[in-house]
This record gives C-alpha cells, structure tokens and sequence, in this order.
C-alpha cells in the first residue's frame, strides 16, 4: 500500500499568500503609473492654458495697437477667465486689467478705468503702471487729491519717477485754490445766513469782526456799530 503523503494546510495558504501579495503589488504598481499620468496630463493641461492666456493677451495687445480698443478688451477678459483656473497666476491676471484700464481709459471710460486698475492693484499693490492709469483717470474725473494720492504712491515704489513729481507739483496748486475758493463760498453763505437772522434786529455780520490770537490760534468775537 502506498502512502501519498499530503502536504500541510500551511504550505497552501503560503502560497495563497504570495499570489496575493503579487496581486497588491500590480495594483499598486498600476495605481503609481495612473497617477503619474494624471499629473502628466494634468500638467500638460495648464501648460495649454497658460499658452491660451498668452495667445489672448498677445491678440488683445495686437488690437490695442491698432485702436481696436473694444475688441482688444473682449481679448484681455478672455485671457483673465482662462487665467483665473491657473495657478500662480496673479501677475498675468494684473496685466490684463491694467491693459483693460488703458483701453477704458482711451474710450474716455473713466470710471471703468478706475475699476480695472483696482483689481489689477488688488493683485499687485505696487504695480506702477496701473496707478499712473488710475491716477490719469481720477483727474479725468476731477478727483484731483485722489489722482495725488496715486502719484505719491508712486514715488514711494519709482522715488525717481518725474512724471509724478511733475504731475504732483502740476496738480497741488489747483487742490489748494479749489479748496479755497469752497471756503470762500462756505463762508459767504453762512453770511447770507447769518444776515438773514440779525437783519430782523438792524444788524448783519459785518458788525462782527473775528481777530485771531497769534499765541493760542483762537478767535474772539468782537461787536462794531
């Protein structure tokens, strides 16, 4: 009689073991090569759109130069959606709106130009391009000690830029008379005022005269028939 010798319940599940180990070991293996896949494809997909955003800016800096301004805006707002999906992207972003700004600003847009240049300063606080825009516009509109403002800012990035200076010393002068003469028309209603009450009485404001003590700066009040 012949004995067949059996082999032990250990030596299958051994063998059990390894196939599984082999199998977790090809998955894995697979599931390393999807992801680097991935991220090679993933790559690849913001290699193509920072090559779209660009293309667009480029396209919108080729229309700008022959005075398409409104189609080169449509260019620079294509660029900035593109942009918005990729990464690091905030310098190219505060390109766009700052060339925005400038063909606002040469379609007399001023108020958009201001806008524009926010956001472009929102990205890149120091970006002396769009505070010169932002600063042209503001005295567009006649917000002369904002278009100041601007300037000085400027001066503290550029300490050698001339065109702010130039524009400072142009503009301050202009500030100063506007607020004196709003002083002077303050002060002449609050006369008219003032007249319209004493004259019930037989007296206007003239009969009273401020004089200023040169040590405490204050005023007294006094009465003169």
């Amino acid at each position: 009689m012949v004995l067949i010798e059996q082999e032990p319940d250990d030596a299958y599940e051994a063998s059990d073991h390894a196939a599984v180990s082999r199998g977790e070991e090809e998955k894995e293996a697979e599931s390393d090569e999807e992801s680097f896949e991935d991220a090679l494809n993933e790559e690849q997909l913001l290699d193509k759109a920072r090559d779209q955003v660009n293309d667009a800016k480029t396209e919108g800096n080729r229309l700008f130069g022959s005075g398409q301004y409104e189609e080169a805006l449509s260019k620079y707002e294509l660029a900035l959606q593109i942009a918005s999906e990729v990464p690091s992207s905030e310098e190219v972003r505060s390109m766009c709106h700052a060339n925005r700004a400038i063909c606002f600003l040469k379609l007399g847009k001023y108020d958009e130009t201001v806008k524009e240049c926010n956001q472009a300063l929102e990205l890149n606080p120091s970006y002396v391009k769009a505070l010169l825009r932002r600063a042209e516009a503001h005295e567009k509109l006649d917000h002369l000690e904002e278009a100041i403002a601007d300037m000085k800012k400027i001066i503290e990035v550029e300490p050698s830029n001339d065109q702010a200076r130039r524009t400072i010393q142009r503009l301050e002068p202009i500030v100063a008379e506007k607020r004196e003469k709003m002083k002077e028309e303050m002060i002449g209603k609050l006369k008219e005022m003032g007249n319209s009450v004493l004259g019930r009485f037989g007296m206007s404001v003239d009969n009273f005269k401020a004089v200023k003590d040169p040590n405490t700066g204050s005023y007294s009040i006094s009465f003169q028939r």
